[in-house]
């Protein structure tokens, strides 16, 4: 049977833990998707997967500029590409800004898929993201939960050379999902989190293998 098969039919989980990158496009200090970014990663652990949850605000990342990037690629953006590499699974959680992803999560990605010209190991600009199974979440007060965010981030990790899990999660009206030690209050919200985290998880092994 088909991978995409198997992943929409998974009945458990790979042995070996997997390493599970987990992020939010957002550096807004109460942003509902760094909520959720936390909320998953935590999920993940207790699922036994080995995972690093980073912040975009650690890192000192300029906007794009290719006259910039001549000078020398930023220290940053080196460090982040070899996170990135070293982990076969992610999970994104996207906020929306004006019905897609921000200017943050693409300025990330920009960056970090940009070659490395003077770096014979990094002259691939797909090496960070090529077979990375992608797991997307999202949060927004309306009731879409930034939905169409994602439907704009799909493409563009598939030119990345990524494998886009077929399950995703929206979170809807999120200003009233989390509690006050920002952990998601409803059961519902927990296992579609959880179902995401799992098929990525899953996809991510059968594809180690």
């Amino acid at each position: 049977m088909p991978l995409c098969g198997e992943i929409n039919n998974m009945t458990s989980l790979s042995a070996t833990p997997s390493k599970l990158l987990v992020f939010a496009g957002s550096t807004r200090q109460a942003s509902f998707n760094r909520k959720l970014a936390h909320a998953a990663a935590n999920q993940a652990r207790a699922a036994g997967a080995d995972v690093t949850l980073i912040e975009l605000a650690d890192f000192d990342i300029p906007i794009y500029n290719a006259d910039l990037e001549a000078q020398g690629t930023p220290a940053d953006v080196m460090k982040l590409k070899q996170i990135m590499f070293e982990h076969p699974a992610w999970i994104i959680c996207s906020p929306e800004y004006n019905g897609s992803y921000t200017a943050l999560l693409k300025n990330t990605i920009d960056w970090a898929s940009s070659p490395v010209k003077s770096d014979p190991a990094w002259q691939d600009g797909f090496k960070s993201f090529t077979g990375k199974v992608v797991g997307l979440l999202s949060a927004s007060p309306g009731a879409l939960g930034g939905l169409r965010s994602q439907s704009h981030l799909v493409p563009l990790l598939v030119n990345l050379q990524c494998w886009v899990a077929p399950k995703a999660f929206a979170l809807g009206k999120a200003s009233e999902a989390f509690d006050a030690d920002d952990k998601l209050i409803s059961g519902f919200h927990v296992k579609q989190v959880q179902a995401v985290i799992d098929q990525v998880l899953f996809a991510s092994g059968r594809l180690a293998n």
